[in-house]
């Protein structure tokens, strides 16, 4: 469970220093989000006590048009049930992704930090996985990998 905490915090820090001229920090998030994927999977189903985390809407929303604009062009993409020939209608969104991802895990941070509760750190991660930003994980691995692919990152 401790690579887990690494790894988000790893997670946290990237995003958090994500700059405008800079995108190397996209190609180490390509290579961080499975070893993400990994560490979150072996921790198997969420225990019966466990919470789904609902963040604070407005640091969300701050944190998107952050990551939006960082991504630009590379932000949209096109999921498959989209059916619009053009680029109007993709509706994945890089910045999406990443911003609940960084949500979910930034709460189970501050768990750990509070004495009191550092286990259940864990198990709301297990339990939001499962429930909610595993999709999103899913979706940008393999977002990320199609920029990588294309030399767009």
């Amino acid at each position: 469970m401790n690579e887990l905490s690494r790894l988000a915090r790893d997670y946290c820090e990237l995003i958090e220093s994500a700059e405008d001229n800079d995108i190397s920090w996209l190609r180490r998030l390509s290579s961080l989000l499975p070893q993400l994927h990994a560490a979150v999977t072996a921790l198997g189903a969420p225990p019966r006590n466990a919470n789904y985390f609902n963040p604070d809407l407005d640091a969300r929303f701050e944190l998107f048009a952050t990551l939006r604009r960082l991504l630009g062009h590379r932000d949209a993409y096109w999921m498959e049930f989209d059916v619009a020939p053009d680029e109007q209608g993709m509706s994945g969104s890089l910045a999406d992704d990443l911003t609940d991802i960084y949500c979910e895990l930034k709460h189970g941070l501050h768990l750990i930090e509070d004495e009191r509760a550092p286990e259940r750190a864990f198990d709301d991660w297990c339990c939001g996985y499962q429930e909610h930003w595993g999709q999103h994980l899913l979706d940008a691995e393999r977002h990320l990998y199609e920029l990588v692919n294309r030399n767009q990152l």
